[in-house]
């Protein structure tokens, strides 16, 4: 996102449904659920949980949906394919107007009932789509009333952009929930009213007559309910330790292809995607960046730019894009979740796993940062002797620059509170916790007790 204190669209969409409500005792937005700010637990008891993840990768995963043409395959990496087309549908691309007809085979999974109650989910997923396919996510919800949502179409995605737009789907709602980009909503969480369980589609498309097919290797749901709050508690240093990331500014790409959301003024979220990328070994090739001008310096950074970029939301920062991208290098997989604390940072760098994570604020509440913003991307790298956060920050100068370190107190509250106040006084959201983790396909022991320590498999 843009260093600018100026609303970024998701915080657009947040602020509009703050400001139907604005006047409650107990604001209620999409973005943000509403309760008092939060305490500490008591002595000897457990924070609650708030977040809950499922991801459906396995053999037997994919054999126990519901599928109609797909097939389950076996292998290193299991997924879900075409067997046979189940049917032809035509598609007009709203961002191209062309019209094409596809055949498709569609999967279910089974319902997951949420660990956690939400007021929020989010989708992602990895896949391989070759040129003359693509896939679509959509969920469906059902509320702790007992109805259910519609399905939502969580994103059209392929990871080339030749034969359809990548796209997310504005205008989705049902009076009780929204979509938001890439986030299904509860409207009003101060009515108690939650999403209790889940069920994710997926509909893989080929051109008619061929035998192509997508492979998608990971499909998965995290849902939340993080409580309204201003700050956060405080966490006890545990770990000093850095991981050699690339870093990578995205400020030296300014005015560079602005057909992909103005350019690198706004790429934060491809910038980091592509140093942890490199961190795991991710390369492209010259052929792959042929289309790059030759005078760009980090062309990889253009090209991570163009295939995130979300042409409904026109811009590169819909989080599970950033992460289907990351999977489309061998041997990756990408998820996007929430976190608790800065202690589940710590296990995961612990295991050699670097975060991006999310977080917004004004100038003077991020000491170094040197800029305000509502939203904005960053890879933490590590920790100090004292605990304080070291993080690539993208929004920097210059690639010698990135490496910063930021005090832990003021780190922690900027990206695990879901209220703050902007530049202007006014109540707006944060986004309380949300990180992409990028891992290997096939994680050492260590790296999966890590993952799994925060809820991730």
């Amino acid at each position: 996102m843009s260093r600018a204190e100026l609303p970024s669209r998701r915080t657009l969409l947040a602020a509009a449904v703050v400001a139907t409500v604005a006047g409650s005792a107990a604001t209620a937005s999409a973005a943000v659920p509403t309760a008092g700010a939060t305490r500490p637990a008591a002595p000897g008891r457990a924070a609650a949980r708030t977040v809950d993840n499922r991801a459906w990768t396995t053999y037997p995963d994919w054999r126990s949906g519901t599928g109609a043409g797909t097939r389950a395959v076996a292998g290193l990496r299991p997924g879900l394919e075409i067997a046979k087309a189940a049917g032809t549908t035509d598609y007009t691309d709203p961002h191209t107007g062309r019209t094409a007809a596809w055949e498709y085979a569609t999967w279910t999974s089974p319902a997951h009932r949420l660990a956690v109650p939400s007021t929020e989910a989010i989708a992602s997923w990895n896949a391989h789509t070759p040129e003359g396919t693509w896939i679509q996510v959509e969920l469906k919800g059902t509320y702790s009333d007992g109805t259910d949502t519609p399905w939502y179409v969580m994103g059209r995605w392929a990871a080339g952009d030749g034969d359809i737009r990548r796209t997310s789907v504005d205008d989705q709602e049902d009076g009780k929930s929204s979509v938001w980009t890439d986030t299904l909503a509860v409207d009003d969480a101060a009515s108690g009213l939650r999403i209790a369980s889940v069920r994710l589609r997926l509909t893989l498309y080929r051109r008619p007559g061929t035998r192509l097919t997508p492979t998608v290797w990971r499909l998965g749901v995290m849902g939340s309910d993080v409580p309204d709050r201003f700050t956060v508690p405080a966490s006890t240093p545990g770990l000093a330790r850095e991981l050699l990331v690339p870093r990578y500014s995205q400020e030296i790409h300014k005015g560079q292809y602005p057909e992909y959301d103005n350019g690198g003024e706004a790429w934060c979220s491809p910038t980091s995607s592509q140093m942890i990328i490199e961190y795991w070994g991710g390369r492209l090739t010259q052929e792959q960046l042929s289309w790059v001008d030759p005078a760009f310096a980090d062309p990889q950074v253009c090209h991570a730019a163009r295939h995130t970029y979300d042409h409904q939301y026109a811009g590169c920062g819909n989080w599970p894009f950033n992460a289907a991208y990351a999977a489309t290098f061998p041997g990756l997989q990408g998820v996007v979740t929430r976190l608790r604390s800065l202690t589940d940072l710590e296990t995961l760098i612990a295991a050699g796993i670097p975060a991006i994570t999310s977080q917004s604020f004004l100038k003077e509440e991020l000491t170094g940062a040197g800029y305000g913003t509502s939203g904005h991307l960053m890879t933490v790298i590590g920790f100090t002797a004292d605990g304080d956060v070291i993080a690539n920050d993208p929004a920097s100068d210059d690639n010698e620059a990135v490496r910063r370190i930021y005090k832990r107190r003021e780190w922690e509250n900027i990206w695990l509170r879901t209220k703050r106040y902007n530049a202007s006084g006014k109540v707006v959201s944060g986004t309380g916790g949300v990180c992409y983790l990028y891992f290997p396909a096939r994680p050492t022991s260590r790296q999966r007790k890590a993952l799994a320590a925060v809820g991730v498999r």
